[in-house]
């Protein structure tokens, strides 16, 4: 598996054919990213269709989150385009956000304010019809077991009832795309176990792209993984195929670790600085 792992690498990954008769719900197209002549993220492309949990894997600092910053439109690229439900997140960005929840590593949660004050919140920011928002809000609660904490102010509650209330926020408008940073990130194996239950409910009718770099996270959730290093896609297929002997140990240490560093910007001539 490794052998065919390897046979994949390219700077510009290709859509596989799990991805190849479905309608193309996150698409990105040669993403690039430059800081000076440092690369972030170089030339990025793949596919995921509707309905596939896919796993955005990779080291600390191999450019997951620059790249998702990239997709939802929070960061712009150097070079390339990103589109959500067919709509570039760029000029077509209000559009794109009507069908994309997002939630980064560290959500935008407000301390002050409770659970039931943040959604309503985001709710009317979000211009959702009164009567939706009451049904949507009490779908979410459900959904993320946010009963008991609901009137307790925020910054009061753990770590794992944070990370549940910034899922409920991403949630609140029923977007068709989920794109997540890090979401099990300081959470314990009960909230974790909860979260894994929640992704696998969610992917049933929704695209889900999850970065983490905790291998069990992708076995565990996933359809498909994205391996990012050094700012280059280096795999891109389903999880077996990543797979070598029942783990993923092995091939992510030789992935990560035996591949070069991606080109600097002045080598590529494409450096320039970010719009």
């Amino acid at each position: 598996m490794v052998e065919e792992a390897a046979a994949k690498e390219s700077p510009a990954a290709e859509p596989t054919a799990a991805s190849a008769g479905a309608a193309a719900m996150i698409d990105a197209r040669g993403l690039s990213k430059y800081y000076g002549p440092f690369v972030a993220v170089h030339d990025a492309s793949f596919s995921i269709p509707q309905g596939q949990v896919v796993a955005f894997l990779g080291p600390n600092g191999a450019g997951k989150t620059t790249l998702m910053r990239m997709l939802t439109g929070f960061l712009a690229p150097s070079a390339g385009d990103a589109r959500i439900a067919g709509f570039d997140v760029r000029k077509q960005r209000i559009e794109a956000s009507k069908r994309l929840g997002y939630l980064p590593e560290n959500g935008p949660l407000y301390p002050d304010m409770t659970p039931l004050e943040l959604l309503g919140f985001f709710g009317e920011a979000r211009e959702i019809a009164p009567r939706t928002l009451k049904g949507r809000i009490e779908a979410v609660v459900e959904l993320c077991a946010l009963g008991l904490v609901l009137e307790k102010p925020i910054g009061k509650l753990s770590k794992g009832y944070k990370q549940r209330v910034g899922l409920a926020q991403a949630l609140l408008h029923d977007p068709e795309v989920l794109i997540m940073d890090e979401p099990t990130a300081g959470l314990d194996p009960n909230q974790i176990k909860q979260f894994r239950e929640n992704m696998q409910r969610l992917g049933r009718t929704k695209t889900l792209l999850i970065s983490t770099h905790i291998l069990q996270e992708v076995e565990a959730v996933a359809d498909r993984v994205l391996l990012i290093h050094n700012g280059r896609l280096v795999f891109d297929g389903p999880v077996a195929d990543l797979e070598e002997n029942g783990s993923l140990d092995e091939p992510f240490y030789r992935l990560t670790r035996e591949l070069p560093a991606a080109p600097t910007a002045a080598a590529g001539g494409e450096a320039s600085p970010a719009p």
